[in-house]
């Protein structure tokens, strides 16, 4: 499990491989100056809630992973949690889909 930060007042934890992919959408909208909105499901151990941050330029993230290595990205999960990013509810962790190889999308047409 690794912890994302948020102003060093929010903390949440993630699985790695998850939090590896929330990274690069993060950073790819903040890099761009993009605020917006990102929600996630509590934990049952502390209330089963939800809860929402707004993530701007300025505020302060820190990543922290439990494993050493990098996770393989899927390109269509950065996709789709890019377009709940971009939505007006803001980014929302979906669930991973299969990850598609071109000539498999080229043969279905």
């Amino acid at each position: 499990m690794g912890r994302l930060t948020y102003d060093g007042l929010v903390k949440v934890d993630f699985d790695d491989r998850i939090l590896s992919h929330l990274q690069i959408v993060i950073g790819a909208k903040v890099r761009r100056g993009e605020s917006f909105p990102f929600t996630w499901k509590d934990d049952p151990s502390i209330g089963d809630g939800r809860t929402t941050i707004w993530i701007h330029p300025g505020c302060a993230l820190v990543y922290k992973f439990h494993g050493s290595r990098m996770p393989t990205i899927n390109r269509a999960w950065i996709d789709a949690l890019i377009h709940t990013a971009n939505s007006p509810s803001g980014l929302y962790v979906v669930p991973e889909p299969p990850e598609g190889r071109p000539e498999e999308s080229e043969l279905s047409q």
